[in-house]
């Protein structure tokens, strides 16, 4: 785990007041992240080849760089146990949080400490479409640090689980994108994480999986440590998470009791 001991001490929020008796495992510390990106001086000039060619023909420099700063100094404690959901309108901020967290986004400002390696699922979770599903399987739980017998011991609860039945078998192509997104969510959940962070991977479930997925988050809460969510469905949200931080323009605007802060949210 890093240095704990070097981050300021924070002023306790009411929602961590039960958690005095719990590790961290996730601190961030007045957390910047800036985008530096390119783009077209004017509307006009999309960023695509023909208007790079078009460009070069003419001799005009490249677009103009511009930066997005899409978090803007957040800091707070995740707990050991934690499910945390996060919510915001599209552009908040959630999904550059969580790769922040998961260490693929490097600070601009602040700092990211976490007890243990964080797992990021998301909707674009890496698996080869022209392996399949079985290969997917073992090649993922291996990627996780599972041994050959706890593969060996988990394969078939993870099938199982996923609800693909004898696709199986098949190339990740042929998948739709619900059962690519059960499959991922299967593999990703069969190991304990430290930290799990979990992006729009339940977006495209079924009732019946999304149910199965409520209750695995839940036990996952109880044998590991924390589990962060990111999901536009509110309702999954306030069903599995004892927490909810809101995001707005990369800031947090309300941390605390899901059902609190999803009634201010709804409301805005």
């Amino acid at each position: 785990m890093a240095e704990l001991t070097k981050v300021a001490p924070m002023t306790e929020t009411p929602q961590d007041a039960n958690a005095a008796n719990r590790a961290p495992t996730v601190i961030v510390d007045d957390l910047h992240i800036v985008y530096r990106v390119y783009g077209a001086a004017t509307e006009r000039e999309k960023g695509n080849a023909a208007s790079a060619f078009m460009r070069i023909l003419k001799r005009q420099g490249r677009p103009q760089m511009r930066e997005v700063h899409a978090i803007k100094g957040i800091s707070f404690v995740a707990y050991h146990g934690d499910a945390i959901g996060i919510v915001g309108r599209n552009g908040s901020g959630k999904s550059t949080l969580l790769r922040a967290i998961a260490g693929l986004l490097p600070p601009h400002e602040g700092a990211v400490y976490t007890d243990g390696q964080p797992s990021l699922l998301g909707v674009n979770a890496a698996l080869m479409s022209d392996l399949t599903g079985q290969r997917n399987v073992i090649l993922g739980c291996y990627a996780m640090g599972m041994t050959p017998a706890q593969v060996k011991s988990k394969y078939d609860e993870i099938v199982k689980f996923s609800g693909v039945g004898d696709f199986i078998e098949l190339p990740m192509r042929t998948y739709s994108s619900g059962m690519g997104a059960r499959l991922r969510f299967a593999i990703a959940s069969a190991k304990s994480h430290d930290v799990l962070l979990i992006d729009e991977a339940l977006a495209t479930g079924d009732r019946q999986f999304k149910k199965k997925s409520q209750e695995r988050i839940k036990q996952m809460r109880k044998e590991a440590g924390t589990v962060f969510l990111v999901a536009h469905n509110l309702d999954v949200i306030e069903e599995t998470c004892n927490r909810v931080i809101w995001l707005d323009s990369g800031k947090i605007l309300m941390d605390g009791d899901p059902k609190a802060v999803l009634e201010a949210y709804n409301k805005a």
